[in-house]
């Protein structure tokens, strides 16, 4: 049986990417894996990770790319605005995604589409933002990584991580270069979602299934810290945060 290659190993915009990030981000920080051989290195998936720091996208691009797999993201349409960074979002696969408006289902639809006919993966924070839990556990979820599951029949694989609040503190701008930190990761196995399977995917539904996702986040992110979450998830909409964030769910 003939070997599949690395996505990584083919060239692509990717390698321009790797080198100016990769050299940069490992000077700040070093991964310790947990179930690494959970992020399947082949085939169509969405990786749904924990949220808390700006620099979130950043590290978990580095796992991702560690691993194997070319990271693409569900970003807000703004960024591909901004010159240079947007070109890169781009030519890199990146997704943009309206908030609030039809175009959201529209591109989410595409990229779907895309995944499942070049067996990519897409990174999508179920969270949509930083998490406003005090402790910084996984709040409610919002829907879209369960709608894209579940309308496409792409598995979910949860990620936790841990650690890299040291290098971008939840809601700063600055970042910490040295002492290098570490940063705990751990996958899971494919959330699931058979339960849903055949169900009308409206509004409660899909609440459902992003609870079992989020659950599945949760569990990864306890056993890294050692410690169990809060009982009842934090949840924005009863505590009046407005809600802010660069990469949506």
């Amino acid at each position: 049986m003939k070997r599949q290659r690395s996505e990584k190993s083919r060239p692509s915009i990717f390698w321009v990417l790797a080198g100016l990030v990769v050299p940069i981000g490992s000077l700040m920080a070093r991964f310790r894996m947990v179930d690494r051989e959970k992020m399947p290195r082949h085939g169509a998936y969405i990786v749904a990770p924990n949220h808390y720091s700006e620099i979130d996208p950043v590290m978990v691009g580095m796992v991702l790319w560690h691993l194997g797999r070319l990271p693409r993201f569900l970003a807000k349409d703004s960024l591909f605005r901004i010159p240079v960074v947007g070109w890169f979002l781009r030519k890199s696969g990146q997704v943009p995604v309206a908030r609030g408006g039809g175009a959201r289902g529209a591109t989410t639809l595409d990229a779907a589409q895309k995944i499942i006919e070049e067996g990519r993966i897409v990174v999508v924070y179920p969270e949509g933002s930083l998490t406003r839990d005090p402790d910084m556990w996984p709040m409610r979820g919002k829907t879209g990584a369960a709608r894209m599951a579940l309308e496409h029949g792409i598995p979910v694989i949860p990620m936790a991580h841990w650690g890299t609040q040291q290098v971008m503190a939840r809601y700063s701008k600055k970042i910490s270069f040295f002492p290098r930190k570490t940063i705990d990761v751990k996958f899971g196995d494919p959330v699931d979602l058979s339960a849903f399977e055949g169900r009308n995917l409206d509004s409660a539904t899909l609440a459902e299934a992003t609870a079992v996702i989020m659950a599945a986040i949760t569990a990864l992110l306890e056993d890294l810290r050692g410690e169990k979450a809060p009982a009842e998830r934090w949840d924005p909409s009863q505590h009046n945060q407005k809600e802010t964030g660069r990469f949506d769910g």
